[in-house]
């Protein structure tokens, strides 16, 4: 929504992802708040929240972090070969057609992009009298 322009802080979004970092739930949680701070090294909880109020702040002072990534916005998962390779096996025919593409050392679950074909030439032609049926014939059509 920082992007979007609808708020200057992700703080100031209530139901952003900062949020949830910054001020853990104790019921009806959707981070596992621990498992993130071991996977990202960090010895306690509060260290990692101090470390990624850091990491947001320097993003929105480098205007260029504003911009879209589409890792985060078109991907199924992003992470490491194992763990993306691990939910496409998890979702089973649902990630049929998806590919696991390596990009800079990060793993992305997702679509290979198709190129758009448009050949509308012959069909997109104007209706004219031969296109059209008399009501009085459409009885003996339907027969």
């Amino acid at each position: 929504m920082v992007r979007a322009g609808v708020v200057n802080h992700p703080s100031d979004w209530e139901f952003s992802g900062y949020n949830e970092i910054q001020n853990p739930r104790r019921k009806c949680a959707l981070i596992a708040y621990y498992r993130l701070r071991s996977l990202l090294n960090f010895a306690t909880y509060e260290g990692f929240v101090a470390s990624h109020r850091q990491w947001v702040d320097q993003a929105l002072r480098d205007h260029w972090k504003r911009e879209r990534d589409s890792k985060w916005t078109e991907s199924i998962a992003v992470g490491s070969k194992e763990f993306t390779e691990t939910t496409k096996h998890q979702l089973g025919i649902r990630a049929k057609g998806r590919k696991v593409i390596d990009s800079q050392g990060v793993c992305e679950l997702r679509e290979s992009e198709a190129v758009y074909l448009v050949n509308f030439a012959p069909e997109n032609s104007d209706i004219d009298v031969n296109n059209a049926y008399f009501w009085n014939a459409i009885d003996e059509i339907s027969r």
